[in-house]
């Protein structure tokens, strides 16, 4: 079992930077993904890596201005975001278990950190 707690939202302006953190007991043992979702629509995958941080994975609209890392001797992991969009607007959540966009490939889920960002 491993437990998940995001950090790091909040409000921004377009243009601005914002780092996420997910912090959790196990959680270097896993591949570990960033998942976002808008009220009313499905959840769509971020970005992910690879349990040794080897292998990184975005989705398109967040290449370049997105980085997913992490520290595994504090077992967090990280998203850096850069160059914000409004669009970018969302409840972001780490999960564990999978470098996959399909969040049904996941296995444990953090309770999520609003992410705004103002035009």
């Amino acid at each position: 079992q491993v437990q998940l707690v995001e950090s790091g939202g909040g409000l921004v302006q377009a243009g601005g930077s914002l780092r996420l953190s997910c912090a959790g007991s196990g959680l270097s043992a896993y591949h570990m993904g960033w998942f976002r979702q808008d009220p009313g629509k499905g959840r769509e995958f971020v970005a992910a890596i690879t349990w040794s941080g080897r292998s990184t994975y975005y989705t398109d609209s967040v290449k370049g201005r997105f980085a997913i890392s992490r520290d595994n001797a504090k077992n967090t992991l990280y998203l850096q975001m850069n160059s914000l969009k409004p669009e970018d607007t969302a409840v972001y959540y780490c999960a564990a278990g999978s470098v996959d966009s399909d969040p049904r490939t996941y296995d444990y889920w953090g309770q999520g950190t609003q992410v705004t960002v103002s035009s």
